[in-house]
């Protein structure tokens, strides 16, 4: 493969040139109530040349590898004819190297009839919980890609992605009350990890019954502490996609409003963006242009620290590439998106958090949400009332409302310990949607957040 890459880049006459071609095979099962709603399997095989003239970027997408020259031309064509500027493209030093994934339970080993048996298990575990259980929906996905990246500076990767995950969704009636509980689990190194998780499906169920008779949180003003998991969604929704400098760079209120040096929080607060941490579902060892990924400081000490670069956006705004470069599949150029996004841990207990609130709001995950620049909205899945320094009773319809820059000065206290739990799904930018990324965080403690729900 290498040979044949290579050979094709010599008949570019862009100014940069590179060639990713992917081989993927993939798997999925899908339960919806008792009925086996989907279920099968596919290969593919396809790749992507991109080249670069005068700042014009040229495609051409393929799936037949038998004249990659052509392809090298189509792209450098078609970047002539849009490239009318100075083309900015940082400077790395070229790679030479392979990554092999290692799987403790290789899922291409795994028959899709003991797949299917693994995850009908999960689905009869929520219809049989209880007679207010409507419905369910249990997903099983997964993929293995093996990728072959060469460009026009010396640069050749080979590099192995694995991601298989399991959702499990539950819903449960009362009249018109309807209400869903969900849990997902998702990681990189093999069958195993969706394997024995009839728990989660127990309590999804649990939660979607449970949820029928909570009451509808007060709206107003409280004291709330988040989860890990909705901090992780927080950081990566709220904050993550204000890093990503592709956007950035072409909105000029959002530049003005991040920039490096000034303070968004307390001395306490860290929030990482790290593509290289070990058996996460954003990792990689390098990022679709090949550059290598590394832990990148988005907020340090409560100082705007750093942001998302390709090497694109890195030499327009003068700065370092950071390996955040990431494609979906060879069907996509590389846009600037996040891989593991977390809130670093503090200092302080849960029960430290609790303990001085008197009336207060404990939201744990989430369902849904919305972004608009700084302004977000995020459904918890559940919630539970703080009242006087205790985790009271459940409650429901828990919406988070605010602007994350005053959210981010509000936080208070941040847990002692870091969570980056194995979930499923992924991030969606510019018509690339599920991107596996990784994300997670302490329990975090925030003064003053708008919550919706029944006024008082």
């Amino acid at each position: 493969m290498r040979e044949r890459m290579e050979k094709a880049l010599r008949k570019s006459n862009a100014e940069y040139t590179e060639i990713r071609i992917e081989s993927a095979t993939s798997s999925w099962v899908n339960f919806r109530g008792e009925e086996l709603d989907n279920i099968g399997s596919a290969r593919t095989l396809g790749g992507i040349v991109r080249a670069l003239v005068k700042g014009g970027w040229g495609y051409s997408t393929f799936n037949d590898l038998r004249d990659l020259e052509t392809r090298v031309r189509e792209a450098c064509e078609s970047a002539r004819l849009v490239g009318k500027e100075h083309s900015e493209f940082a400077e790395v030093e070229s790679v030479d190297d392979t990554t092999t994934a290692t799987l403790n339970k290789d899922f291409r080993q795994v028959s899709l009839s003991e797949k299917k048996a693994v995850i009908e298990e999960y689905n009869k575990i929520i219809l049989g919980y209880h007679d207010r259980i409507e419905t369910s929906n249990v997903a099983y996905n997964d993929r293995f890609r093996k990728v072959w990246y060469c460009n026009s500076q010396g640069t050749y990767i080979e590099d192995e992605r694995p991601d298989t995950g399991v959702s499990i969704s539950a819903t449960a009636r009362d009249g018109d009350n309807v209400q869903r509980g969900f849990e997902s689990v998702a990681g990189s190194t093999g069958f195993q990890v969706v394997e024995g998780v009839h728990k989660k499906a127990e309590e999804a169920a649990r939660r979607a019954v449970d949820l029928l008779s909570a009451p509808p949180v007060a709206g107003g003003k409280y004291t709330v502490i988040i989860n890990p998991r909705l901090a992780g969604v927080f950081a990566h929704e709220a904050f993550g996609h204000l890093s990503e400098s592709d956007v950035l760079y072409e909105n000029e209120r959002m530049k003005e409003l991040m920039v490096l040096g000034k303070r968004f929080g307390s001395d306490g607060l860290n929030i990482i963006d790290d593509g290289s941490f070990s058996g996460l579902r954003g990792t990689h060892t390098y990022d679709d242009e090949g550059v290598k990924t590394r832990k990148n400081y988005l907020i340090k000490d409560g100082i705007l620290a750093g942001r998302l670069h390709s090497r694109e956006t890195a030499a327009k705004m003068g700065e370092q590439p950071t390996g955040n470069a990431r494609a979906i599949s060879y069907q996509h150029p590389p846009i600037v998106r996040m891989t593991n996004t977390f809130i670093d841990k503090g200092d302080d207990s849960f029960e430290d958090m609790v303990r001085d609130v008197e009336l207060g709001l404990y939201a744990l995950d989430m369902v849904g949400g919305q972004t608009a620049m700084e302004m977000f909205t995020f459904s918890a899945a559940y919630g539970y009332m703080i009242r006087e320094g205790t985790v009271a009773e459940l409650v429901r319809d828990v919406v988070l409302t605010g602007n994350v820059f005053e959210t981010l000065m509000n936080i208070d206290k941040i847990g002692n310990t870091v969570e980056l739990p194995p979930v499923g799904g992924g991030c969606g930018k510019g018509g690339q949607s599920p991107l596996p990324v990784g994300f997670g965080g302490p329990y975090v403690r925030i003064q003053n957040v708008v919550v919706g729900g029944r006024q008082q």
